[in-house]
């Protein structure tokens, strides 16, 4: 199965991606070893927060702090997937028991979740069967900001204009707005 799908890219703003360093980003997580190494280095305080996560275009996940910037996690890439994740002990193992697409600066459409899951799998994390807050993104086609849709109700906020259905944040020049 072709988990790969679209890659999206920042469009958040330009200053942002800019103070991203070379060698920033996220900690590589390739394997079940390295999410037990990182895990276990991490506090109990940072335990009580999701954490910032991308999936970067060869698929490996990326976790930093979350109050990280995603694009710094992304280490300024594309990415296949962003958004913030949790988790918990489940009987002698740990899981994902929370995770979203809450990523204003890459705004991926919620069809990118089996990134997600493909990189949870291959480091054997267990994980639920879709984002558990799955957040919309329209770029409005009236006054170019870019929303979230809440409750189906896909009127842009700024402006009133109808929002379309279908994912169309990137579909533009690049934008120096946040979702």
């Amino acid at each position: 199965m072709n988990v790969r799908g679209r890659s999206y890219r920042y469009v958040g703003p330009a200053d942002l991606k800019a103070a991203v360093g070379p060698g920033s980003g996220g900690h590589r997580i390739g394997s079940a070893a390295d999410f037990t190494h990182w895990i276990a280095e991490r506090t109990a305080a940072e335990l009580l927060e999701p954490f910032t996560f991308v999936v970067s275009t060869d698929g490996m996940l990326r976790l930093a702090p979350r109050r990280s910037e995603h694009v710094a996690c992304a280490g300024g890439e594309n990415v296949l997937s962003a958004g913030e994740i949790s988790f918990t002990r489940e009987a002698d193992r740990w899981v994902v028991d929370d995770v979203s697409n809450q990523s204003t600066g890459y705004c991926p459409d919620v069809v990118s979740w089996p990134a997600v899951a493909h990189a949870l799998d291959a480091i054997e994390l267990g994980h639920p069967s879709r984002f558990t807050h799955a957040v919309v993104f329209r770029r409005c086609p009236g006054c170019q900001e870019c929303a979230i849709v809440r409750e189906d109700d896909f009127i842009c906020v700024f402006c009133g204009t109808d929002l379309p259905k279908e994912w169309n944040v990137d579909a533009a020049p690049p934008y120096d707005r946040r979702c």
